[in-house]
């Protein structure tokens, strides 16, 4: 077995994905008005995505609003069936199996919601929400109460509330009660959908904190679903990039960020804030133009070309074979763990 150490006391083991995705795609049918309904065209939400993730580690999934990201979670934990492509856990494709295979799976595989308010039932208290996982799998028994206390105290809660109604939280307090619930199976992954974003930054360190040190503890593997950056370098060993269902670059966090090598990856990182005022008045940022082209008709060739600055400094001729070629998610030259989707990738400083 080896192991990959990120942080102090933190060990990733690189022997075999936990989790491995391949050629995933998942497309939802567009429809004709009318009484009668044809199928017309299709929105391609998620095309062809192929990643895998180890034991203790915490893969980043990042990108735009809109750029497929929640439904490539969605549909690795079959909440989503997808269209086409492999899921495999722990050697076993997961989009292969029936109803009653998936809800034991899932016991292994489990979500965060992104918005502690929405996700938490507000009928039953604090509890009854934690123990429903354990309830519906026949894991409650005689032990199921102590059980709920101990997760509550676990993350960070007092298991004396544990009679309270979701509203006498706060946001940062109900995020963690979602963590409690998704913790109960004694799961092996967790998909973690933008789980700070909907609160303070204040409480965000907190509640990532937290589930650094569960992951320590528990030998989690997440696969961590965000669009702020800054939260993804704190907590992420690896970062994969995706733009219009597609992933543009994978490298290991610090490499990424310090040597990113996809147009899309150095504009979305020279957005983010430095703290010196001096050096971020005189840095040049590196602008996107455009709207995001719609899934259901993205462009040929590289899907990022009509916004890509780059790609107006290209030649002719090199315009041409990114309009008529798909670049392929390949290694760029900065050895195989950086791989990038671009015909002319190229480091450029963005700090």
């Amino acid at each position: 077995m080896t192991t990959q150490q990120d942080r102090p006391g933190h060990a990733v083991d690189k022997s075999e994905p936990i989790l491995s995705v391949r050629d995933l795609v998942k497309e939802f049918p567009i429809r004709s008005r009318g009484l009668v309904r044809r199928v017309v065209g299709a929105v391609h939400a998620v095309s062809g995505v192929s990643f895998d993730l180890h034991r203790g580690e915490t893969l980043g999934l990042v990108g735009e609003s809109g750029c497929g990201k929640t439904t490539t979670s969605r549909a690795i934990l079959h909440l989503q069936p997808a269209t086409s492509g492999e899921v495999l856990f722990e050697g076993q494709d997961l989009t292969k199996l029936g109803k009653e295979k998936v809800r034991r799976m899932r016991r292994d595989m489990q979500l965060v919601f992104q918005d502690p308010y929405a996700s938490l039932n507000p009928r039953i208290t604090v509890s009854e929400i934690i123990a429903e996982p354990l309830k519906i799998h026949g894991l409650y028994g005689r032990d199921g109460r102590k059980t709920v206390s101990d997760l509550m105290q676990r993350v960070g809660l007092n298991p004396e509330h544990g009679n309270r109604f979701p509203h006498e939280f706060s946001g940062g307090q109900r995020q963690r009660i979602g963590i409690a619930r998704a913790l109960a199976l004694k799961p092996k992954v967790l998909v973690l959908d933008e789980p700070v974003s909907a609160l303070d930054v204040s409480i965000q360190a907190g509640v990532i904190n937290l589930l650094e040190d569960l992951q320590d503890e528990l030998g989690l593997a997440y696969l961590f679903v965000a669009h702020d950056l800054s939260v993804v370098r704190h907590i992420a060993d690896r970062v994969a990039v995706m733009y219009l269902g597609k992933i543009v670059e994978v490298a290991p966090t610090d490499e990424l960020f310090e040597r990113p090598l996809h147009p899309y990856t150095q504009a979305l990182i020279s957005a983010i804030p430095i703290p010196d005022p001096r050096r971020e008045r005189e840095r040049e940022r590196i602008l996107i133009q455009g709207d995001v082209p719609s899934p259901a008709n993205p462009p040929s060739g590289c899907r990022f070309r009509t916004r890509c600055p780059l790609f107006l400094t290209l030649s002719e001729a090199d315009q041409g074979r990114c309009v008529n070629e798909e670049p392929p998610l390949v290694p760029r030259g900065l050895g195989d763990r950086h791989p990038a989707a671009c015909h002319f990738a190229r480091v450029q400083d963005v700090l």
